[in-house]
């Protein structure tokens, strides 16, 4: 009997194609589900990433078949049918994708033929994504592979300075459109145009004609891969991998290697690393004072996913000055990925080596901070690991209060903060970052 996973933190494929399908400009999903999926999906989308809200056609007001019983004896092809073209009649879009749940599937519904057959060119696609095929990284994945397959135009002609950038999920990363931001005004600063399909001003347009990119970059060793192999199969733009970065260290290491890729000269990304430098260190240096003074060095721990939890720690050690003891990652990874990933956490400048965790239960937090420091049962003499402050998500606040720890939530699910355009991503986004911490643990003078 396979195990359950106790308060995961992610949503089924179907709810993370849902997330991505709503973050592009002029796209509109329609569910191919039981009644009852589509309230779920948007009720965690909604709820859990920072209260991103509904958009254009999402939330209550997302096109779904709504199968109940009969469809589940007689088939929901005719009802999927009958949806796809009262949709297309009420609601403009550019594209109409629809995206299958696991009682369709199991029962046999081909959502691919049924689209086939009405023909209606480069505006309608569908693909499976129900839930047993995975989490919402892989709805995500799937979402991508189908439209760089069926939607985005062979161009044999490249242009020598366009780059495709993705990798940051949409609400998965609560904070996505602001990171694609400050991700993308990195790589513009090596002289490059960045598609990234999902970000501010971005259209249809730039995903449509995105085979002309020279290269595309993935900012995950997990996440948005399936889609660049896909990428390069259909149309033979070779990817990287970058870690996810945040402060001076993490995206010192970002900039070098996605300049190395592109042949940019290393006069022209040190200048750059060193500009970015000069600003960043330019504004924190604002904070010694009140550091030093208020005594604001903490222990560590940090849980939440692969791309955070590597990029927070390696801040927090590094650029911060703190000491991340303990990192539990709640992603379900396969066994190759883990030793990929492991090794992130061994490299630091200031000779930290935090603890991986590896656990898919959200409520084991505090089972694996005990194991390391117990609690004080009354005794004189007690190494605890004091003073502590907890960086993940909504979930991990109320551990944070059972060690008496401060909290931050920055991973998904975020349901105690409202998210606008905030980055935590780069130089920008680790000033965000030490100014929300630093804020919380001086919120109570």
């Amino acid at each position: 009997m396979g195990k359950f996973v106790d308060r995961p933190k992610y949503i089924c494929a179907m709810g993370g194609a849902v997330a991505t399908l709503n973050a592009l400009p002029g796209v509109v999903p329609i569910l191919h589900a039981a009644a009852g999926c589509g309230f779920n999906i948007s009720n965690a989308i909604n709820g859990g990433g920072g209260y991103v809200g509904s958009g254009y056609c999402g939330g209550q007001s997302l096109p779904s078949s709504n199968v109940f019983e009969r469809e589940i004896v007689f088939g929901g092809e005719g009802r999927l049918k009958q949806q796809i073209l009262s949709t297309m009649e009420i609601v403009e879009a550019d594209i109409y994708f629809v995206i299958t749940g696991c009682m369709v599937e199991m029962i046999g519904d081909d959502a691919e033929s049924v689209v086939k057959s009405l023909d209606k060119g480069k505006r309608l696609f569908a693909a499976d994504t129900g839930g047993f095929r995975g989490n919402s990284y892989k709805g995500y994945d799937i979402v991508l592979s189908k439209l760089f397959t069926e939607y985005v135009e062979a161009n044999h002609k490249k242009d020598e300075r366009l780059v495709n950038l993705w990798g940051v999920v949409p609400v998965q990363d609560v904070y996505w459109k602001g990171n694609l931001r400050v991700l993308k005004r990195l790589v513009e600063g090596l002289g490059y145009k960045v598609n990234t399909f999902f970000g501010e001003d971005e259209t249809l347009e730039n995903l449509k004609n995105s085979s002309k990119a020279v290269l595309n970059i993935v900012v995950s060793d997990t996440y948005g891969v399936d889609a660049a192999k896909t990428f390069k199969e259909v149309h033979g733009t070779d990817y990287i991998t970058v870690d996810f970065p945040i402060g001076d260290h993490g995206t010192t290491r970002f900039i070098e290697k996605v300049g190395t890729a592109l042949g940019v000269s290393g006069e022209l990304i040190n200048e750059l690393i060193e500009k970015e430098r000069r600003r960043y260190y330019g504004y924190l240096e604002r904070v010694v004072d009140a550091y030093s003074d208020f005594d604001l060095q903490r222990y560590a721990v940090v849980v939440g996913d692969v791309n955070y939890t590597q990029g927070i720690t390696r801040f927090l050690a590094d650029d911060l000055g703190w000491l991340p003891e303990l990192v539990v990652i709640n992603d379900l990874i396969k066994e190759e990925q883990k030793e990929i990933v492991a090794r992130k956490f061994t490299d630091y400048e200031s000779g930290i080596k935090p603890e991986l965790v590896f656990n898919t239960d959200a409520s084991g937090v505090l089972k694996h901070i005990n194991r390391h420091w117990e609690e004080n049962r009354g005794s004189r003499y007690y190494n605890s690991m004091t003073p502590a402050f907890v960086i993940g998500s909504s979930i991990e606040k109320e551990t944070a209060q059972k060690i008496n720890a401060q909290h931050l939530s920055v991973m998904y699910p975020v349901s105690n903060r409202v998210v606008l355009d905030r980055a935590y991503a780069g130089f920008d986004g680790a000033l965000t970052l030490t100014e929300d911490i630093l804020s919380v643990l001086l919120e109570s003078r």
